[in-house]
């Protein structure tokens, strides 16, 4: 079942204001995608956790002001259904560690440290049941 801003589920009532839109509407992308609510509600928690810890002032008080997600909003159709259960990928591109879902468009976070970027990979790949793939920074795949 779809949420908004007045009915979302018990286990987002204690999430900062912004944080609770944006896991609402990360949990309606995935609910739109026919995912389990038993999964896409931590799903959507962690993820909107992360998008603040990440994100910008400007960014989240973009968003902050932008129109609280509806149970009628549309989603976009190429979300992908199965990247769902991708693997996550640890790689270093541009003097950066990235953390991306193999088959996405970019990747869910950045880092300076691949540990802190092979940690990101973990949590979001036990959150799939997927499985972390890291690579050097050669490009070589590691085991």
């Amino acid at each position: 079942m779809p949420w908004n801003t007045n009915d979302y589920p018990a286990s987002m009532k204690n999430l900062d204001g912004v944080v609770r839109k944006k896991a609402i509407d990360i949990g309606n992308a995935l609910l739109d995608s026919n995912y389990p609510e038993d999964r896409a509600i931590p799903i959507a928690i962690s993820q909107a956790k992360e998008w603040y810890k990440d994100a910008s002032e400007k960014e989240v008080n973009s968003y902050k002001y932008q129109e609280n997600p509806k149970k009628s909003d549309e989603h976009d159709d190429e979300s992908n259904t199965d990247l769902l259960d991708n693997d996550v990928k640890v790689f270093f591109k541009e003097d950066e560690w990235k953390v991306q879902t193999q088959g996405a468009k970019r990747p869910d976070s950045t880092f300076s440290h691949k540990q802190d970027a092979i940690d990101r990979a973990k949590e979001i790949a036990q959150n799939k049941n997927s499985k972390v793939v890291r690579y050097t920074k050669e490009g070589k795949k590691q085991d």
